[in-house]
């Protein structure tokens, strides 16, 4: 099996750069935000990062595929980087620091494409996280300042914390009923939103969490990262992987109580 971590090394070195774009123009006065089709805001941070990420891409594999969320699909074969330059660009034109840049390599499998390397760099935060198949997760500031990341042990859904990004989609779905239900049994929810809780379910410091509407540039990092921790990452619909267009992650012990509930429809 490939080892995968030149990928990773390369994914860092991709996250370098975004994160030295995106800081720079991070609470800037005359940040420029256009509105895109779907009505969501996108910066030029959004778009120089991603560019930034794509042209090192071409050069450093150039018979890779790359999928980013502001500029889309190009080329095609067995591998494929997935970008979100930045995830939380609400959060990022606001000025809050809660936003990462995603990076993911995706390989053709059995399965379908699923995600081979995935890195999560929030530099606002000062964290990044990364996993690569068959090595661990880990977090930290570089590969050689690290320490691994650990799903933690909760096995009732009574001792469990629950994050959320917000209640609409949960209306929109039609499942809002079994979503308040899960509130009410947990021990505890917040609404951190976005990249944020499944790191944080990677790292053990939460339990589950669920999202109704996402992409899979929202996903494909998040996804090994959190399994690679010992943990679950599925759609809403039980699915392996990031191509269910939702999703739900877990330490693995109460993922399928989890969906029981998100999926009551009443």
């Amino acid at each position: 099996m490939p080892d995968y971590l030149d990928d990773l090394r390369l994914a860092h070195v991709l996250a370098d750069a975004a994160d030295a774009t995106t800081m720079d123009r991070f609470k800037a006065l005359d940040l420029k935000v256009e509105t895109k089709p779907d009505m969501t805001p996108v910066s030029e941070a959004d778009k120089s990062a991603e560019e930034l990420m794509r042209g090192q891409l071409q050069r450093a594999r150039p018979r890779d595929a790359i999928i980013g969320e502001e500029h889309g699909t190009e080329g095609t074969g067995p591998r494929r980087w997935v970008i979100d330059p930045i995830d939380g660009t609400k959060n990022y034109v606001r000025g809050v620091p809660v936003w990462a840049t995603l990076i993911s390599l995706m390989e053709a499998g059995e399965g379908g494409f699923q995600p081979v390397v995935g890195l999560v760099s929030a530099p606002a935060l000062g964290r990044r996280w990364w996993a690569a198949k068959g090595h661990g997760a880990f977090t930290g500031r570089s590969l050689s300042s690290s320490s691994r990341l650990r799903v933690s042990n909760v096995s009732k859904m009574t001792d469990a914390s629950f994050a959320y990004s917000s209640l609409t989609g949960w209306e929109d779905r039609g499942v809002l009923g079994g979503f308040l239900d899960l509130t009410r049994e947990v021990w505890r929810t917040r609404a951190y939103g976005d990249f944020w809780p499944y790191m944080m379910v990677a790292e053990g410091a939460i339990d589950i969490c669920a999202e109704p509407e996402l992409s899979l540039w929202d996903m494909a990092a998040n996804a090994i990262i959190v399994t690679e921790a010992g943990g679950t990452f599925t759609g809403l619909d039980g699915r392996p992987g990031p191509h269910s267009g939702d999703a739900a992650a877990s330490n693995g012990h109460l993922h399928d109580e989890m969906l029981g509930y998100l999926n009551q429809r009443y």
